[in-house]
């Protein structure tokens, strides 16, 4: 019987080798269901339930991985320094909607989760799913509700914004501004929005990057606020 210690760095193995793997395999065959951020937690959820791995046994060693999205989530201010005369061109309609998005992502979050007869918990968890990981956790916790249910939700939301943003942008024909795309994928899809709105153009990642920053740190001001008014 393997002891809890060795069964956490197995994990941590596990959980590096299969990002690093499902890398190289994306880079040679890039399908938006072999994207590292949706193929790799796939693969792990397999190997922890065929192996009966719990997950405080998986989380014990792996912790620290998500303490890495605080570093990664700060080292966007970079390409933001480089456009900043960009920024401060266009900031009154990059605040707008990132205020818009804010509130529309709580409010009809909530009222659908609380119309559908959904537990505190799984509100108060759905209502950062539009928030970057390390904001949410912050979030979350002036909320009072589970931060690994909010954290679960954040990777749900950003997989469906990154899968189905450019099928949105379709539909929506008028809208050819790389600020309009950038900030679509940022407000809806977080880090995995960038990622994806790198894909497309460095103003659509500049965007991106700036208003999930804004919209991570505005939500985690207003909090206090959403739970006095909702909670």
């Amino acid at each position: 019987m393997l002891s809890n210690q060795v069964i956490g760095v197995v994990s941590l193995l596990a959980t590096v080798g299969c990002y690093w793997a499902n890398k190289r395999l994306y880079r040679r065959h890039p399908h938006p269901l072999l994207m590292p951020i949706v193929a790799t937690p796939i693969v792990l959820i397999g190997l922890a339930l065929l192996t009966h791995v719990s997950y405080p046994q998986y989380i014990a060693q792996t912790h620290w991985l998500v303490w890495l999205l605080g570093p990664t989530t700060v080292a966007f201010a970079l390409p933001l320094y480089e456009h900043r005369g960009m920024l401060a061109r266009h900031w009154m309609s990059i605040a707008t909607g990132v205020v818009v998005a804010s509130v529309v992502s709580i409010g009809t979050t909530v009222l659908l989760a609380h119309w559908f007869g959904l537990s505190d918990a799984l509100q108060k968890g759905l209502a950062v799913r539009s928030v970057t990981t390390p904001f949410a956790i912050e979030a979350e916790r002036v909320l009072g509700g589970p931060t690994d249910l909010a954290a679960l939700f954040v990777l749900m939301t950003g997989v469906s914004g990154m899968l189905m943003g450019e099928t949105v942008l379709r539909l929506l024909p008028r809208v050819r501004s790389k600020l309009a795309a950038g900030s679509l994928f940022g407000a809806a899809a977080h880090g995995a929005g960038v990622a994806k709105a790198r894909q497309a153009g460095e103003v659509q990642a500049v965007v991106a990057s700036l208003v999930m920053m804004i919209a991570g740190a505005l939500n985690v001001l207003i909090a206090p606020w959403v739970r006095s008014l909702l909670f």
